[in-house]
């Protein structure tokens, strides 16, 4: 039997369990409305598969809103005019947009007033990094690694031009805070940086490098989808530790713990306890 080492902070975050509960309520207290969600709620197959049984919608845009519909805006937050789409089409519209990223979107808009260019760090393509450069005033452009950021200094003439660095909420701090010294010594005074990184992001991520060099191997609890939950994975492979990402306990393949005498558990932020729970018990069986 293997021992199995558990992160203190896996599963699901503040801005989660917060989303939930406000979807929970409204499936709990309809009456005859439909519920649904602007996107998915979060990153999490195994969630969305559930309140899909219960009946919640997925919309995939703000223009399948129908007046009799009750909407609740993801944890990822949507962009400012999806938003304004959606309140003028829906009944009612409850925001689950998660504290941490609310409070970077108003800040980029709070910084950008004026006109300044945004640098942020993420992913193009992600939903919340999307709503977060809606509500930048100035030019937006995205960058997703040091490579990235280098290339885009090279290419676009900056000089004399005041800037300001934000990064999607669940990116790696350490990373962010290489490129803003790289950017501290180009831009100088001309930079301004928001602290916009999720703290319960950073323990996660802290949590998974210390438990990763205690281990033979580390699992990872997560959807695919989910970028803190890959994050998490990467960050475990950076310490030479043999690491797998699973769903759900069956994805476990016996033959990858052959040998393995300790292994760590870790998870991302939209992963349900009772997953881990199953994970957990699965891998004291190999």
């Amino acid at each position: 039997m293997m021992d199995v080492i558990r992160a203190k902070r896996a599963g699901f975050c503040m801005g989660v369990a917060l989303a939930l509960h406000k979807l929970d309520s409204m499936v709990a207290a309809r009456q005859g409305e439909q519920v649904a969600t602007l996107g998915d709620i979060i990153h999490n197959p195994q969630v969305l598969d559930d309140y899909a049984r219960k009946g919640v919608r997925r919309l995939g845009a703000a223009s399948e809103a129908q007046a009799d519909m009750a909407v609740l805006i993801r944890a990822h937050g949507i962009t400012r005019s999806m938003e304004e789409e959606l309140r003028g089409r829906c009944a009612r519209v409850e925001d689950a947009t998660c504290p941490r990223v609310k409070k970077a979107q108003l800040a980029i808009a709070k910084a950008t007033a004026a006109g300044r260019e945004l640098l942020l760090y993420g992913e193009a393509d992600h939903p919340e990094v999307r709503g977060l450069i809606s509500y930048a005033a100035g030019q937006s452009r995205i960058f997703s690694s040091q490579a990235e950021l280098d290339a885009l200094l090279e290419r676009v003439p900056f000089e004399g031009r005041p800037v300001v660095l934000a990064a999607q909420t669940t990116q790696d701090r350490l990373i962010f805070d290489e490129m803003r010294a790289r950017l501290s010594e180009r831009f100088g005074e001309a930079l301004i940086v928001l602290d916009t990184i999720c703290d319960a992001t950073r323990q996660r991520q802290e949590e998974a490098v210390e438990l990763a060099g205690k281990v033979q191997a580390m699992v990872v609890v997560g959807g695919k989808t989910s970028g803190n939950t890959r994050r998490l994975a990467e960050l475990a492979r950076t310490r030479g530790v043999p690491t797998v990402l699973v769903e759900t306990a069956d994805e476990l393949d016996p033959a990858f713990f052959r040998g393995v005498q300790t292994v760590g558990l870790t998870a991302g932020a939209s992963t349900p306890g009772y997953i881990i729970d199953e994970v957990e018990a699965r891998l004291k069986e190999c």
